[in-house]
């Protein structure tokens, strides 16, 4: 297979799983503050994403896919709140083990590797464009 494209092949892998993971990050910090509905329930639990590389065998590369989103089995951090719906006889509520500055840093990191999975597929479809430019000259 032509190298260009099976460039453009690991970087369109990179960009869907990226996306996957900008989902998974906004799904965790849009229920950061999900408490459960009744005294001692458990509340929203973080949701963990991770990768997995896999050959490719009609270009020889590697491409990355989803290998599994699971959940963040830390304990979930208690806070004192009486008079909440979900907050136990002593007034104390299980909060989302989401660490918002955790999701931040995981959403900066993600956009990142997006936009630069997106740069090499514009680089690659540039170079696939000269190269037609460049027999069509012949």
């Amino acid at each position: 297979m032509d190298p260009l494209a099976a460039a453009l092949k690991v970087a369109a892998s990179g960009l869907g799983v990226q996306s996957e993971r900008l989902r998974v990050v906004s799904e965790n910090l849009a229920n950061a503050q999900s408490t459960g509905d009744a005294p001692g329930a458990e509340p929203y639990r973080r949701k963990t994403i991770s990768f997995a590389a896999e050959l490719d065998r009609a270009t020889g590369g590697s491409l990355v896919e989803v290998n599994d989103i699971g959940r963040d089995d830390t304990d979930f951090p208690v806070e004192f709140i009486p008079g909440h719906e979900a907050a136990d006889d002593k007034g104390y509520v299980k909060m989302p083990n989401v660490n918002v500055l955790i999701e931040m840093a995981d959403m900066s990191e993600a956009n990142r590797s997006y936009e630069a999975n997106l740069q090499v597929i514009k680089q690659a479809r540039e170079l696939i464009s000269m190269t037609i430019d460049l027999m069509r000259s012949q």
